[in-house]
C-alpha cells in the first residue's frame, strides 16, 4: 500500500489520469503548481533516466544541475523504491 494513499490524493491522481493532451496537462499543472515545482519534478525524472542509463552522479549533476541531495533521493527511489520511475520511463520510451 502506498504511503501517499488517501482520498484527497486519489482525486488528484485520478484527475491527472483524465488529462487527454499535452495542452491540458500544461494548463492543469500551471494552475496546480509553481513553475519551480514542475521544473523540479521534470529534473528528478530526467535524473532518474540518466541513472538508469548508467551515468555517474558527477555527469548527472553537470547535465541537470540537480543538487547532490536531491540526486541521492532520486537514486534511492530508483534502486529501492516502488519502480515508478522505471515504469514511466519505459512507457515514455515506447512512445
Amino acid at each position: 500500500m502506498s504511503k501517499l494513499k488517501n482520498p484527497m490524493n486519489d482525486v488528484l491522481l485520478e484527475s491527472i489520469l483524465k488529462l487527454e493532451s499535452l495542452e491540458e496537462a500544461y494548463a492543469f499543472f500551471e494552475d496546480l503548481c509553481t513553475i519551480k515545482e514542475v521544473d523540479a519534478m521534470a529534473q528528478r525524472l530526467h535524473a532518474a533516466q540518466l541513472l538508469l542509463q548508467g551515468k555517474t552522479y558527477e555527469q548527472i549533476i553537470q547535465e541537470t544541475h540537480i543538487s547532490s541531495t536531491t540526486l541521492s533521493r532520486v537514486s534511492t527511489c530508483v534502486r529501492y523504491g516502488t519502480g515508478g520511475y522505471a515504469r514511466i520511463l519505459i512507457k515514455q520510451h515506447k512512445k
